[in-house]
């Protein structure tokens, strides 16, 4: 089961530097790939997809200008996840599900920088720290909010934004799912009867408390008392009715 939980951070100087600096590449690549699908559409060209475009971008192009070498200076996943942002945009467009794809502008636009788990190494969490390729340790501020590796938990992968001053993590992490125990079938068999009130069937065995011999004794003697209190009510009806022929 995978939870994102989402932070502020505390990175050094030269941690902000390199966030800020894969900020940037992600967001040139993200409107080169934008601008790159607007040029073969005038030229009457196929959509690029994103593999086609990052294939195009490594082998092609950065090989072909020397200059956009700053591109290899951060995490290719990053890269990548920028191209791959960018066609889901336009995917939702040509499903009427949002407007064209715009270009990311510098401190006006959402620009994450991505980051994946490669290896046990990458990835991990203490209760004050968490390791991110490219990063290294960078300190949280909000201790022990997110999962630990000791305690067996694995962060899939996450992002790093900035807004208003403050930087934020996001990661995603794989939670094992409680284990649910199923229930026990439970029933019980029940033999009602005359002798014996029930029998069930785990053994045990319910008296018929009108067999008992207290409560035969007390039958016995409340018919005794209604036969008595049956002749006196004769006797009484008799003799009134006696006066009224005197």
């Amino acid at each position: 089961m995978l939870i994102t939980y989402k932070t502020e951070i505390n990175p050094s100087p030269e941690q902000v530097i390199k966030i800020k600096q894969t900020i940037g590449v992600c967001r040139f690549i993200y409107n080169f790939y934008i601008s790159e699908n607007q040029k073969a559409y005038k030229d009457g060209e196929k959509f690029i997809t994103a593999f086609s475009f990052s294939k195009w971008l490594n082998n092609d192009f950065i090989p072909s200008n020397p200059s956009y070498l700053w591109i290899k200076d951060i995490s290719s996943k990053s890269v990548k996840q920028s191209i791959v942002y960018a066609e889901r945009a336009f995917k939702k467009f040509f499903k009427k599900e949002a407007k064209y794809p715009r270009f990311k502008r510098k401190n006006k636009s959402n620009v994450t920088m991505y980051f994946v788990r490669n290896s046990k190494t990458d990835c991990l969490c203490e209760r004050h720290r968490i390791k991110i390729p490219t990063l290294g340790w960078v300190k949280l501020k909000e201790k022990g909010y997110i999962p630990t590796s000791k305690d067996g938990y694995i962060i899939k992968s996450g992002t790093i934004s900035y807004k208003a001053g403050r930087y934020y993590i996001s990661c995603l992490v794989d939670i094992e799912e409680p284990v649910k125990q199923a229930l026990k079938p439970f029933g019980l068999g029940m033999d009602l009867g005359l002798e014996k009130f029930a029998v069930i069937s785990n053994g045990k065995v319910y008296k018929n408390i009108n067999k008992s011999k207290r409560i035969i004794k007390l039958e016995k003697k409340l018919k005794r008392e209604q036969r008595c209190l049956s002749r006196k009510y004769e006797h009484a009806k008799r003799k009134e009715s006696l006066l009224i022929k005197i």
